[in-house]
């Protein structure tokens, strides 16, 4: 074994008090793709920048086009949790992990087990009409056309913070309970590059900060251990 994943099993082993912050990269061995890759959705080509589409702007003006990218791109609701999705929740099981904090939209952590997940930006599991606000599961919005409607005839959004929105206060107040009061806080499958997600790790107070992730990010310096490879493959490891 790796002398550092062997560092960090013997970390994992003796606390019961380990916080996971996570990104997209924790999703692509599931077949997810992120953003910000080389295959990921910012580099394919759209009519619009996938940016663009997925705004508040967007979504309000342009709401056809929306759902035409979001039920292509943005839903994968045959994927499956990897190996990082269901160590994550084997530990929560066994009293490990306090919490996991994601900044994915998938809902692949809670299929995998995990219950104390806090999701900054949302789920596509979740749709609700803006007008009444009747809730409506993520399989009538794939397998429809168009722009969702209610029964009572309001547009159907998505449960997912797009840009321009706020992040819900709660759940950015309880990530950073969990953060601050962490013995272990591992970042794993994420470049730190979106705010004020990327932030809520500075409220961490400990002294075994870990870092795993297929290239460097801006934290790595700061880091008490890192490690530069993919995270499900580390995770089967531990």
């Amino acid at each position: 074994m790796d002398a550092k994943i062997a560092k960090l099993k013997e970390w994992v082993d003796a606390s019961d008090n380990i916080v996971f912050f996570g990104g997209a990269g924790v999703s692509t061995e599931s077949g997810i793709p992120d953003f910000r890759s080389v295959d990921g959705l910012y580099n394919q080509q759209y009519k619009y920048p996938p940016e663009t589409i997925l705004s508040h702007t967007f979504f309000m003006s342009e709401p056809e086009e929306f759902f035409r990218f979001y039920r292509a791109k943005m839903l994968a609701l045959d994927a499956e949790p990897n190996a990082a999705h269901l160590k994550l929740a084997e530990w929560e099981r066994i009293g490990k992990c306090r919490a996991v904090i994601t900044q994915n939209i998938d809902g692949l952590h809670q299929k995998a087990g995990s219950r104390e997940v806090l999701e900054l930006h949302g789920s596509v599991l979740r749709n609700y009409c803006m007008r009444c606000h009747k809730p409506y599961d993520v399989r009538d919005i794939a397998a429809g056309q168009g722009v969702p409607k209610c029964t009572c005839g309001g547009m159907i959004k998505p449960d997912v913070v797009l840009y321009e929105e706020s992040l819900d206060s709660y759940t950015i107040n309880k990530s950073v309970e969990y953060i601050r009061n962490a013995d272990i806080l591992i970042i794993g499958g994420t470049s730190l590059a979106v705010y004020p997600a990327a932030g809520l790790i500075n409220y961490y107070r400990g002294s075994k900060l870990v870092l795993v992730n297929k290239s460097e990010t801006p934290a790595d310096r700061s880091a008490d251990l890192v490690i530069h490879a993919p995270i499900g493959e580390v995770f089967s490891q531990l």
